[in-house]
């Protein structure tokens, strides 16, 4: 255990804490047993990290962080490290990666119901299963889902301002307001456009030139590492899938013709349709339906969105439709608090109460005029009037 204590103050000391996620305020860290899951590179580690650098600093001695992809694990089980542990006066045990580890939801089900003194916080995969695991983790475990950075934060990070976050009524109510205060301390779109191309990976910071090549190896990881994994997709469909993807990033956006795409990409109907389902749950698209629950994976979707603009850049450098690149930061921005669902009326209906439709500046509200609750999320302006808002702002929700 001193080499997995070593490891951990390490990484430990090189973690920044000048920005901070605004996840970190979301979650309530009194909980004995917290999940956090969210799609590769989202920054689950570096949460993690800094929750224990800002508010455990004077407990590092009762405090342990691992990574279960370790290969300390190939000789040792989780329950003997918890066990270890907690004899040498452990409080706070952080894991990371859990999906990686064989067994993990039981281990950590044993865990829970044997140390009733210890602190355990976990993340993994989008895919992690946590209420249909086998040890029924969902009557004990507190999860929360952590995606990229918003717009906001992503403001905050490249100028050192934060802005409050909104909430959606606020938005809706004093959207001339906000906008106003936001613009009186920047310009919105000195940073839009990059944020849309590459601003929504936390690692963007690191190496910018290499922006894409690492994001595209992110998402090679997800399809032949966490695909096959947990959801037993074949290795020899991770090219049909990818080629899938692309398809999608290039559409305006994308409705799906199920009978038409087996034949193009060669799968029966029922494993596309799976497939479908599970980019979805792995992080990688955001499927619309026209209604919110009773959702199966055999259930077609009436339009597909890629889960952030910055994977349309990436799939699709030549042929990014701007139609597309706004509705998917709309969708993006929205969905984490919200819930979308699919309407013949406009482009999104929001908390099956809220009609929007997704335009350029210069179209008018001809679609929506007569209905109630709609309103007009449009680009390219910095403030908006009535029931047209600026696009940009709906990247303050979170």
């Amino acid at each position: 255990m001193e080499h997995l204590f070593e490891k951990y103050q390490q990484k430990l000391r090189l973690t920044q804490i000048d920005f901070v996620r605004s996840a970190m305020e979301e979650i309530n860290w009194e909980a004995r047993l917290i999940g956090i899951k969210g799609a590769r590179g989202i920054g689950k580690t570096t949460l993690l990290l800094q929750y224990i650098k800002l508010n455990l600093n004077d407990s590092l001695t009762e405090t342990l962080y691992v990574s279960l992809d370790t290969l300390w694990f190939n000789t040792h089980s989780l329950v003997d490290l918890a066990t270890d542990f907690v004899k040498k006066g452990g409080k706070y045990l952080f894991l990371d990666e859990v999906h990686k580890y064989a067994g993990w939801a039981q281990e950590i089900k044993n865990i829970y119901d044997d140390q009733p003194n210890l602190k355990i916080v976990f993340t993994g995969s989008s895919l992690l299963e946590i209420l249909n695991a086998r040890a029924d983790l969902s009557r004990r475990a507190v999860v929360y889902h952590m995606q990229g950075f918003s717009f906001r934060e992503y403001i905050g990070l490249e100028t050192g301002i934060v802005f409050k976050k909104l909430s959606l009524n606020q938005l809706l109510e004093n959207h001339l307001k906000e906008a106003s205060l936001i613009n009186e301390v920047i310009k919105p779109f000195q940073y839009f456009d990059r944020y849309l191309s590459q601003g929504y990976y936390p690692f963007y910071k690191e190496q910018p030139e290499l922006y894409q090549s690492r994001l595209e190896q992110v998402i090679n990881m997800i399809l032949e590492i966490e695909l096959p994994l947990l959801r037993g997709v074949e290795l020899s469909y991770i090219r049909k899938v990818k080629q899938l993807l692309v398809i999608i990033s290039e559409s305006v956006p994308f409705i799906p013709n199920v009978s038409k795409l087996s034949e193009k990409i060669g799968l029966n109907r029922a494993t596309l349709l799976s497939y479908l389902h599970y980019l979805d749950e792995i992080g990688l698209t955001k499927n619309l339906f026209k209604e919110a629950y009773g959702i199966s994976r055999l259930q077609k979707p009436s339009k597909i969105y890629l889960e952030n603009t910055n994977l349309i850049f990436t799939l699709s450098k030549e042929n990014a439709n701007v139609g597309n690149i706004r509705e998917t930061f709309f969708a993006n921005q929205l969905a984490y608090h919200h819930q979308l669902t699919y309407t013949e009326n406009g482009d999104f209906l929001i908390n099956d109460k809220y009609l929007f439709e997704i335009v350029g500046k210069n179209k008018n509200n001809q679609q929506i005029k007569d209905l109630s609750n709609a309103y007009i999320a449009a680009d390219d302006i910095e403030y908006g009037f009535g029931h047209k808002i600026p696009l940009w702002l709906f990247g303050f929700l979170y």
